[in-house]
């Protein structure tokens, strides 16, 4: 009886509880026993400001209220940027316009489709194999019965300028973060910023900065798509094992050889997956882009949504999911081959 009573209530009362039913509710009773205090006073504190009325103690003071003035002040320097700054996004917009996206769009479309059929098939035996090459050539002839092989080009210019720009700014954006941890604790944050922002968001700076086409449309996809390369870069510097740096370091390697003749070939793999991510980003961001002007695949969902076309914009889907297979399977490929000859 004394040991009965120096034991907890519900470990006496497991102890005596039948197996079944009754057990499984004392199991749950002893549960919630043991919830933190803390969460009882956030519960009864929840459940008294939703009973008891506190009248105008409920809103929010008006003097406290700044949203108005930050909208004011963002529009006002948005508009002073449009004004003072048009050369240099007039500059830009020429630059990736008429040297990068029209050219690569010209060539890719001039190309038969057939033969882009056949170099998809041919890289994609290459890197993953022959029966993902078979499926690949599959699914390119789709596309091209489906009437979508020109809108596949031009995504694919779209989605290739896109990503060679946010590698551009990526990998050197990551080698900075791992170097430093004080640009480290600054650009961690804004990539948070940048992944958590509602993608649509981004279209409204590039369309007040660079109007209606495709240069928005890729600016956007750069800012949108950018976070994975650089998150990964500096993951995967940050990975390499210490030994190997002071190694090559005991040989009389430069910082500079170290970075460019250790690190990034042993981090290769993981920025590889980086490269992956951003593509398969820059792909989903197509659709939205779409609304400022970029053509390709995007559009035919777009205005399939827009002219209640199911059946356009169901191929329009299946136009993008094909080429983010595809992409997808190629890039982690690649990046399994360097993984290989990383580790040989």
């Amino acid at each position: 009886m004394q040991k009965f009573r120096t034991m907890r209530a519900p470990d006496a009362l497991l102890g005596i509880a039948e197996r079944g039913p009754l057990q499984y509710l004392l199991g749950m009773l002893r549960s919630v026993l043991t919830i933190p205090k803390w969460v009882w006073l956030t519960i009864a504190a929840l459940v008294v400001g939703s009973v008891v009325s506190f009248g105008a103690f409920a809103s929010v003071p008006e003097r406290l209220l700044v949203g108005p003035a930050t909208s004011r002040a963002v529009d006002g320097g948005v508009d002073w940027m449009v004004v003072n700054w048009d050369p240099f996004f007039s500059t830009v917009n020429v630059a990736v316009l008429h040297y990068l996206l029209l050219p690569l769009e010209k060539w890719l479309l001039s190309l038969p489709w057939w033969l882009v059929v056949g170099v998809v098939a041919f890289i994609s035996y290459r890197m993953v194999g022959l029966v993902f090459a078979l499926l690949s050539a599959g699914m390119m002839m789709a596309l091209a019965a489906f009437g979508l092989f020109d809108h596949a080009m031009t995504t694919l210019a779209i989605v290739l300028v896109s990503t060679a720009l946010a590698v551009i700014l990526g990998v050197p954006t990551g080698i900075a973060m791992a170097k430093s941890t004080h640009i480290d604790g600054v650009i961690r944050p804004t990539l948070d910023i940048m992944q958590t922002m509602p993608s649509f968001v981004y279209l409204i700076p590039v369309l007040m900065l660079f109007g209606l086409g495709k240069v928005p449309a890729v600016i956007a996809v750069v800012v949108y798509a950018v976070a994975p390369i650089i998150r990964l870069t500096s993951l995967g510097i940050r990975q390499v094992d210490g030994g190997v740096i002071e190694a090559a370091q005991a040989f009389g390697a430069t910082s500079t050889q170290v970075l460019l003749k250790v690190q990034l070939p042993l981090a290769l793999p993981t920025i590889m997956a980086g490269l992956n991510q951003t593509i398969m980003m820059a792909l989903a961001m197509v659709v939205i882009a779409s609304m400022i002007g970029a053509k390709g695949l995007g559009v035919e969902v777009l205005n399939g949504i827009a002219r209640l076309e199911v059946g356009r914009g169901l191929l329009g889907g299946i136009g993008i999911v094909i080429m983010a297979v595809i992409l997808d399977r190629i890039t982690q490929g690649f990046a399994r081959s360097r993984q290989r000859k990383a580790t040989a």
